[in-house]
């Protein structure tokens, strides 16, 4: 079925094998973040971002990150995703620097242009890493601010969640917020529900995880009455150990509770994942159908960072092949 992702971060995406080439282009031996499978590989939370940015050093040019977004996107259209949502961060494109940034930003365009005319659309979120540090995130929401518009049409948080607080990060978010960008931060992932309370005041749309606001009931309250759109990855969360098992995973709860759940993968190669997977596992765990599918998606195209036009675009394409579906099993 079509499909609508949100919470992707592009050098997460890297498949193992094109940053492998890319380490032998640039003569780098990158041997110990792989397993003898060929697979990603790292111990804990804080040994995967360790093994994340590794991976993501070989890519050093404009042209290398337009061979990885390809890569992303072909992936994501291969599970069936008519639009994807990219996190990506300037700091791993020219250090930030809002020149440099601009090269970056115009070879990705053009892909994701490409990749629209075979039927992908995509957008992205400029992302600054939160264990950097509030003053590095300026630089990125200088970046996000200068070059919102077209392709770039979100700003949200990621990195570290234990580094800080969302509140330390305000005047990047003021500053992307001015220049009309939607606005979403990684919370409630790693820790409690106060981190999504506290996200909620950077004032977003959006929830990158939120999972565990789970805890709060009052959270959970609030959270439906907002219309707060929760980016859940349970794959992710699975394979770095917050849930033992998707059965073990809130996200149905948080449906029946009446918060907007999506789904997305995260880092899918890092997490032995796909947007197909995901579809399954949740069927499998839940006994989840088309129907509850369908919510899902329509959940993200109302929540997509894109123009009016192309969000009511999306939900129409998921409402015509929801109707197609149904007339098919009458």
């Amino acid at each position: 079925m079509k499909k609508i992702e949100l919470h992707l971060h592009l050098e997460g995406a890297a498949p193992p094998a094109l940053v492998r080439d890319q380490a032998r282009r640039y003569a780098e031996d990158l041997s110990g973040i792989f397993d003898l499978s060929g697979a990603y590989r790292y111990d804990d939370f804080r040994d995967f971002l360790r093994v994340y940015e590794q991976a993501s050093s070989v890519f050093r040019s404009p042209e290398d990150y337009a061979l990885l977004l390809r890569a992303a996107l072909e992936n994501c259209a291969e599970n069936g995703a008519i639009y994807a949502e990219l996190f990506v961060s300037p700091e791993f494109c020219g250090g930030a620097d809002l020149s440099a940034w601009r090269d970056y930003l115009a070879a990705m365009t053009e892909t994701a242009a490409a990749m629209t005319a075979s039927g992908i659309e995509s957008r992205a979120i400029l992302t600054p890493i939160r264990h950097f540090g509030p003053e590095r995130a300026r630089k990125t929401a200088i970046c996000a601010a200068e070059t919102a518009g077209d392709w770039v049409a979100g700003f949200g948080l990621a990195g570290d969640e234990n580094a800080g607080e969302p509140g330390d990060f305000a005047w990047s978010f003021d500053c992307a917020r001015e220049a009309g960008l939607g606005l979403t931060c990684h919370a409630g992932e790693w820790r409690g529900p106060e981190s999504v309370a506290a996200a909620l005041r950077l004032g977003v749309s959006r929830i990158g995880h939120g999972v565990r606001a789970v805890e709060d009931e009052a959270l959970v309250r609030n959270l439906a009455e907002r219309g707060t759109t929760l980016e859940v990855c349970p794959g992710s969360n699975i394979a770095l150990g917050i849930y033992p098992n998707w059965r073990a995973h809130p996200i149905a709860r948080l449906a029946d509770a009446g918060v907007r759940v999506t789904v997305s993968t995260d880092d899918p190669p890092f997490f032995h994942t796909s947007l197909t997977r995901e579809y399954d596992m949740l069927a499998e765990a839940f006994g989840w159908a088309e129907p509850e599918f369908t919510e899902l998606n329509l959940n993200a195209a109302r929540a997509a960072f894109c123009g009016p036009e192309t969000r009511a675009e999306l939900a129409q394409k998921l409402e015509q092949e929801s109707a197609h579906a149904a007339s098919d099993h009458r």
